[in-house]
């Protein structure tokens, strides 16, 4: 599902067996000391003629951003994007437990799209959590499907920042849900995510 990136693999030929002891390398040419000499003599005297590499300042206006208002209005804009993902991963985890499986599934790629903001990481184990309180934790087999999936997007997008966090909140989750396999089998979440760093 989310292959590595091609890795560009440098060929570096291998020396052949017993080329130490072969004496191919030739050896480095002498230098003519009053050849060099005269390079560097010719380089000095062109640094000495050259003009100074300070360019002259030049004064000019510098124009005037946006008005302040505009900014304060894309920070809303994004403020409230951010509320309308939260407000999707919401819906998305209450159709899964209401059994609006198809509702789920339409709302279901824009919910692994927001799992790439911490803040949609940290709702769905705010939500999560809310269910297990409400004794709702054995889930039939497709319910317990879309919660695995969103937990393991969920946990493929967090940093190292978020493993006291995020990873951390979901730890108690993973032990909770579960699904019967048949009577007296119980699987539980943590057995599909505990392959995450």
């Amino acid at each position: 599902e989310n292959p590595y990136p091609a890795v560009t693999m440098h060929k570096v030929q291998k020396p052949t067996e017993g080329c130490h002891l072969r004496l191919h390398q030739k050896p480095f040419p002498r230098l003519d000391e009053g050849t060099v000499q005269w390079i560097i003599d010719q380089a000095t005297a062109k640094l000495q003629t050259a003009p100074p590499a300070v360019k002259a300042e030049k004064k000019c206006m510098v124009p005037s951003g946006p008005p302040i208002a505009a900014i304060l209005e894309r920070n809303g804009n994004a403020l409230a994007n951010s509320a309308r993902r939260l407000e999707v991963v919401r819906n998305c985890i209450s159709y899964v437990f209401e059994n609006k499986m198809l509702e789920a599934k339409k709302l279901f790629p824009a919910v692994l799209r927001a799992m790439k903001g911490r803040a949609a990481r940290h709702c769905l184990t705010q939500e999560l959590n809310l269910h297990v309180q409400q004794n709702r934790a054995v889930l039939d087999h497709q319910q317990f499907d879309f919660v695995i999936r969103m937990m393991n997007c969920c946990l493929q997008d967090c940093t190292a920042m978020d493993e006291h966090g995020i990873a951390a909140a979901l730890l108690p989750l993973v032990t909770a849900f579960c699904r019967k396999l048949s009577p007296g089998i119980t699987q539980f979440a943590y057995s599909c995510v505990q392959e995450h760093v």
